[in-house]
């Protein structure tokens, strides 16, 4: 289960809203081996795309050495998909090469008539995608 504050649960639909009509792409950081999603650090998608996000591979690196330096690590990895629901692509779930982070994906179109975007957290690991629960707190 992903356990999300909603300040943080905001900034992402924010973020995803705010990049429409390209996706939107980020991290939210937290203490190594704490699993706890605390530092919100979107991202600039490289491709400037509304069908495909790309971290700009210099961002991520200094990202990186950033987190290694604060002793963090990727607790989240979000991004928008601005025409489809909020469930991983072939691309995305290849792309996906960390097991212990929780992936989110916030859809900014009405896919569901449940409103307009959709937030969902999934586990992806060698391939495989497991949908978990999120949990919003104060």
């Amino acid at each position: 289960m992903l356990t999300i504050s909603q300040a943080l649960y905001d900034q992402i639909v924010e973020h995803g809203r705010k990049d429409h009509p390209d996706e939107a792409c980020g991290v939210v950081a937290g203490p190594v081996g704490e699993g706890r999603p605390e530092r919100f650090i979107p991202m600039l998608n490289a491709a400037r795309s509304p069908t495909f996000y790309e971290f700009d591979s210099a961002d991520l690196l200094k990202l990186y050495r950033e987190m290694d330096d604060r002793d963090e690590e990727p607790v989240i990895i979000y991004h928008s998909h601005t025409a489809t629901e909020a469930y991983p692509s072939r691309t995305d779930i290849s792309y996906a090469n960390e097991p212990n982070a929780h992936y989110v994906l916030v859809s900014t179109a009405d896919t569901d008539g449940e409103g307009p975007f959709q937030f969902r957290s999934f586990r992806i690991v060698d391939g495989a995608v497991t949908e978990e629960e999120v949990q919003v707190t104060a």
